[in-house]
């Protein structure tokens, strides 16, 4: 069996304990949570929640009918690993930034299209938002000047065009 990185989409009513539930459930199946993202969407009463796990397309599977089957609260769970999609993630990097580097570090973030947010005598905190992959790179890029803290989001992810909820 093939192991993969899976994104799935589930859109769920807000009430307690629903995220436990359905972390609960992954856990027994022994998944690991690459990143998770919740946050309200377009339905009142309703949040989105983007789960990234690695496993099988089959064993993914089970565990999306188990969500969808045992955790009252979930209305939908959609697997969009293979469809066609918008992706984003945001980042937050403090990076270590003396007087005589800060220039080099202006410039690189101007790059990225990246925005710095905070000054202080010895750092700049970047935020960067796109896919994964363009964080990583700035993040390889900043490495050489110190990065004193890091904190990310998690992978959020909207099926493109006229698709909605994750249909």
């Amino acid at each position: 069996m093939v192991s993969t990185k899976h994104t799935l989409v589930a859109l769920v009513q807000d009430k307690p304990g629903v995220l436990n539930r359905m972390v609960s459930l992954f856990r027994r199946r022994g998944f690991n949570i690459a990143s998770i993202a919740v946050g309200s969407c377009e339905t009142p009463g309703f949040s989105r929640i983007t789960f990234v796990v690695d496993g099988s397309e089959t064993l993914v599977e089970q565990v999306r009918k188990q969500l969808l089957g045992k955790v009252v609260e979930v209305i939908k769970v959609s697997d969009i690993t293979d469809d066609d999609k918008v992706v984003r993630e945001l980042a937050l990097i403090k990076v270590k930034a003396p007087a005589a580097s800060r220039s080099e570090i202006i410039q690189m973030v101007g790059i990225f299209r990246a925005d710095i947010v905070d000054v202080s005598p010895d750092s700049l905190t970047i935020e960067i938002t796109g896919t994964e992959d363009k964080i990583e790179s700035l993040l390889g890029l900043v490495q050489s000047f110190g990065v004193k803290e890091v904190t990310r989001t998690g992978r959020i992810a909207m099926l493109r065009g006229v698709h909605g909820g994750g249909e």
